[in-house]
């Protein structure tokens, strides 16, 4: 009998590529989000996913009246601050999801000590990679969400700015494959 060798879960149609989105948290306010628009990649008859190899997140501080962007992050909240930024292939509405939600895909997360003027990164390090074409986090959905919280309010004439830079190339699933990332994903969902 012969011997047949095992299948690769995908198929490279592309090379690497960068998706980037930034979203603002405006002055008064404590969250905002975005989309990443993917149905340009992802192609349900030809079973074509998005491979995602790793995510990075880019904060900045944006004074508004002055129009400069920087990363001195303790003018824009009046204290003690924490800052949150999560992208998912299922809408999340304007909320951040628990950590173990299978629609998370990336997550990062920031802390302003305003009183001794420290930035912090601790407790969820990023850039998120996932690595080569078999370890990397295959999505079929049409869009990716973006959504990012303030603890505290953003100071008037001041916004947060975050921008996520997604690392990916566009692959071919075999059907089986597909179908079980769209089951799950549709599962997660209701």
């Amino acid at each position: 009998m012969p011997r047949t060798l095992p299948t690769a879960m995908a198929r490279s149609k592309t090379g690497s590529f960068w998706l980037t989105e930034s979203i603002s948290i405006a002055a008064g306010a404590t969250a905002g989000s975005g989309t990443i628009d993917l149905g340009a990649y992802v192609d349900v008859g030809d079973q074509q996913a998005l491979s995602i190899e790793s995510v990075d997140v880019i904060w900045q501080s944006h004074n508004t009246a002055a129009d400069v962007y920087n990363s001195l992050f303790t003018p824009i909240v009046g204290g003690d601050a924490a800052f949150d930024l999560q992208l998912s292939d299922l809408n999340p509405g304007a909320v951040i999801i628990r950590a173990d939600d299978h629609s998370l895909v990336a997550s990062a997360s920031m802390q302003v000590d305003d009183t001794n003027n420290v930035l912090s990164f601790g407790p969820d390090l990023y850039p998120d990679n996932f690595g080569k074409l078999d370890e990397s986090r295959m999505v079929v959905n049409d869009q990716l969400y973006v959504v990012a919280r303030s603890s505290l309010a953003i100071e008037a004439n001041y916004a947060l700015v975050a921008t996520v830079r997604v690392k990916a190339r566009i692959v071919k699933l075999g059907m089986k494959d597909w179908m079980a990332i769209a089951i799950s994903g549709v599962g997660q969902d209701s």
